[in-house]
């Protein structure tokens, strides 16, 4: 018979138990995706509805600033409640589950119209990822690029973007814009700005070979806090609206140009 002390013993016991909890936590954690380079972590994937429209969001190579999960943030919350509302408010084929994960890398992203792309500060992109986005553009793709603030953040996101596309230059886009008008009219981005990090709030956009804008760039902005908090009372209705009507304003900018 042990004469250890049967409080040592719990002690160890539970002991084990935190160590065996934490490697498979590990485990779990380090495998991710299959065949990740860059730090996925298991996430649900979503089987969508055949509808009219079914938003893609983007994963893509990170720098870890956001521990690899910035492309994630406010999933799906955000997905679908900015769904339901564009179902509400356009005549848009669409239902609250008509949302997908899809790899920057992976020749999908070509079936997705309009994509969603969650803290471009983080990017890192492969060569076959900057392959794709300048692809996915040229062939009238667009991408609404949210949730990223502070000078590191807009330097690295320009750095990439530009990766793909060494012949442009961002613009500024200003809410006479047809993006902010096509189906909302947005007047006052700065709404939003007291609710969110950093300062005044920003577009800034990448031109298409048509002179149509192929990628949007929310700086010093997060749509998606929006629209995942608005229902739980923590953000305001105006700003929440608003942010809601350009998410909208995106999608229906992207079917129509």
């Amino acid at each position: 018979m042990s004469n250890t002390p049967i409080y040592l013993k719990t002690h160890l016991r539970n002991f084990v138990v935190l160590v065996a909890l934490s490697v498979i936590a590990l485990s779990v954690y380090s495998q991710g995706y299959r065949g990740s380079s860059y730090g996925r972590y298991v996430i649900p994937q979503n089987a969508p509805p055949k509808t009219e429209l079914v938003v893609a969001r983007w994963r893509f190579g990170t720098n870890g600033w956001m521990g690899h999960r910035g492309w994630s943030h406010n999933y799906p919350e955000s997905d679908e409640n900015l769904n339901e509302f564009i179902r509400r408010s356009t005549g848009v084929n669409v239902d609250v589950l008509s949302y997908q994960i899809v790899d920057l890398s992976s020749d999908s992203i070509f079936d997705y119209p309009f994509a969603y792309v969650s803290e471009p500060g983080e990017m890192e992109l492969s060569l076959l990822e900057v392959r794709n986005l300048r692809e996915y553009i040229a062939r009238g793709g667009f991408v609404l690029m949210d949730d990223f603030d502070g000078p590191a953040q807009i330097s690295n996101m320009k750095s990439q973007v530009r990766r793909a596309f060494p012949d442009r230059n961002f613009i500024s886009l200003d809410t006479s814009h047809p993006l902010f008008k096509v189906h909302f009219s947005l007047e006052d981005l700065n709404g939003m700005a007291p609710y969110v990090p950093g300062g005044d709030i920003s577009y800034h956009g990448i031109i298409n070979d048509e002179g149509n804008v192929g990628i949007a760039a929310g700086y010093n902005n997060d749509l998606a806090n929006f629209w995942e908090w608005y229902y739980q009372g923590w953000m305001p209705l105006k700003p929440s609206t608003d942010a809601f009507r350009l998410g909208v304003n995106a999608v229906i900018y992207s079917m129509t140009h």
